[in-house]
């Protein structure tokens, strides 16, 4: 965060700690109120734990297409898709979202994950004409989150926030500055990302909370990630990880042609399973296991945690983690296990949309 923006943030009670290698609101007091007004109002978030990253040059549609599991070539300025960057034998470096300008693709993906990206693809640049380069002067800066969300930034704005479709993007301004507006949720839900001038992300923040948005730290905003069942890149799925094991096959088009990794993402489709796959995890009792946690059925490993929350919604622990084939089916008991610890899981669907089986 930028010094205006980290005092803004205390101003407000924020409660600021390092996430995913960036400075960033933990919570604002409450956390449950957090994120009740996720759910039910409108939260606003800072967005920092995502970064941009600009692809410019004439070779650019072109190169994206052979190298990104979704279809580039498809975008017309002002949308967007969902995508994701993958080994040549089809595991998953990032998922990361596409935006189309008339001059430039921007690709907005986790933090942590962007010179991974970056340099994953320059590998393949020889004599294309592309550049990847952070965009100057735009950066992500806020999320909106809640089925109010929309009044609330069109009243911030001072006009009509007209994009519906996800990933679709308009361009707008505050305090005469350019920002870009992402129809878009983290947490698979109604809301918005903000995108433009860190000068202006301090006033932006305020003017969302004198609206009427709940400031949203991490810890409810990781809460709502899980109970949507969402994995992020570098902690729910990495390089060991096969992009349909992740459930990201809505990242993937199986028309465009070629691209990385994609035999093996076709072979995999053909055959119609996997031997894992992402799966939630209601936990029982009081204590919430670590990542790494492991899942156990009788004395055989069957899968591990990869996170996992206190669910303000379901009132218990809820974790997201890879589960074996044989034992994906709702409803089928485990047991989870870390250093100094052990709890019953029962095996949920994605997302947690009804309360969880299981004592």
């Amino acid at each position: 965060m930028t010094s205006e923006l980290e005092h803004a943030v205390r101003a407000r009670g924020g409660v600021v700690d390092a996430v995913l290698g960036r400075s960033l609101p933990l919570h604002f007091g409450d956390p449950g109120r957090e994120w009740r007004a996720a759910r039910e109002g409108c939260a606003v978030f800072v967005a920092g734990f995502r970064e941009l990253l600009a692809a410019t040059g004439e070779d650019r549609v072109s190169f994206l297409q052979g190298m990104l599991s979704n279809d580039v070539k498809s975008l017309v300025p002002g949308a967007g898709i969902y995508a994701s960057f993958l080994t040549e034998q089809g595991r998953v470096v990032s998922d990361l979202r596409v935006y189309a300008d008339a001059d430039r693709l921007l690709l907005d993906v986790l933090a942590p994950r962007r010179d991974l990206l970056r340099a994953g693809l320059e590998r393949f640049l020889v004599a294309d004409d592309v550049e990847l380069e952070p965009p100057p002067g735009e950066a992500v800066l806020l999320g909106l989150e809640g089925p109010l969300a929309r009044d609330m930034l069109s009243e911030v704005l001072g006009m009509s926030v007209a994009v519906t479709q996800a990933l679709d993007h308009e361009r707008s301004e505050f305090h005469a500055s350019p920002l870009r507006v992402v129809c878009c949720s983290e947490v698979g839900g109604q809301g918005f990302l903000l995108c433009g001038s860190s000068e202006i992300a301090a006033a932006l923040f305020d003017a969302c909370c004198v609206a009427g948005a709940i400031p949203l730290g991490m810890q409810a905003l990781e809460m709502l990630r899980v109970e949507a069942g969402i994995p992020w890149a570098g902690v729910d799925m990495d390089e060991d990880v096969l992009v349909i094991e992740a459930g990201l096959e809505r990242a993937l088009s199986f028309s465009k042609g070629c691209y990385l990794g994609q035999e093996v993402v076709e072979r995999i489709a053909a055959r119609g399973r996997v031997n894992r796959k992402l799966a939630g995890l209601a936990i029982e009792g009081a204590e919430v296991p670590p990542p790494g946690a492991v899942l156990v059925a009788g004395d055989k490993e069957v899968g591990r945690v990869t996170s996992a929350v206190r669910s303000e919604l379901f009132e218990r622990g809820i974790a997201l983690g890879y589960v074996r084939r044989e034992h994906l089916e709702p409803g089928t008991a485990l047991r989870v296990r870390w250093a100094g610890g052990e709890a019953g899981a029962t095996v949920s669907g994605l997302p947690f949309d009804h309360p969880p089986q299981g004592s």
